[in-house]
């Protein structure tokens, strides 16, 4: 079954899970923004590499179990294994995001969408069309704490699909309610 398959079946499960808790959670709605930091990390063909990455994000909560996101993430400069160019990348990217509170201020999280990569430079040995941009799957999971209604601390693991390679982010973000 194609990645692709496989995302679009998981975005459906989200939905509709979300859909159905919504008519109970008339509460837990708006918008929200936020930023984090962290390590982006490559192991594929050629770049065995980490870095400190950057992210900012937006979204609205449509009810306790269910938002959207949008976000840009900066992969910082990634070095080859051996002699050759380093490869700064960056996305953009919007994903749906499933929400299962644990507690009142301790929630879990996953998120699936797509995302536009760009990079400086194709990665050389690259199985595909060899392009410095594109358009793949994003995803990743994550655990909240909420202080205060209006702010709250995001542990963060995400992967950003690029061709056939894989950039993953871990980070903490904080996520700030309006």
């Amino acid at each position: 079954m194609s990645k692709h398959k496989i995302l679009s079946r998981a975005l459906f499960a989200v939905l509709a899970g979300a859909t159905a808790f919504g008519a109970q959670a008339a509460q837990d709605t708006g918008f929200y923004a936020g930023a984090g930091a962290g390590q982006s990390q490559i192991d594929e063909h050629a770049y065995d590499d980490e870095d400190t990455a950057f992210s900012v994000f937006g979204g609205y909560q449509f009810n306790r179990w269910f938002g959207l996101e949008a976000g840009y993430a900066d992969f910082g400069k990634l070095k080859p294994d051996v002699a050759g160019t380093s490869l700064e990348a960056s996305s953009v990217y919007l994903t749906a995001v499933g929400t299962l509170p644990f507690t009142e201020k301790f929630s879990g999280y996953a998120k699936a969408g797509f995302q536009r990569w760009d990079l400086d430079t194709a990665i050389p040995g690259l199985a595909g069309t060899g392009d410095d941009s594109g358009t793949d799957p994003t995803y990743g999971v994550g655990l909240q704490y909420s202080f205060t209604d209006a702010f709250a601390l995001r542990a963060e693991y995400s992967r950003f699909e690029v061709e056939d390679a894989d950039l993953d982010l871990a980070q903490l973000q904080a996520r700030f309610d309006f």
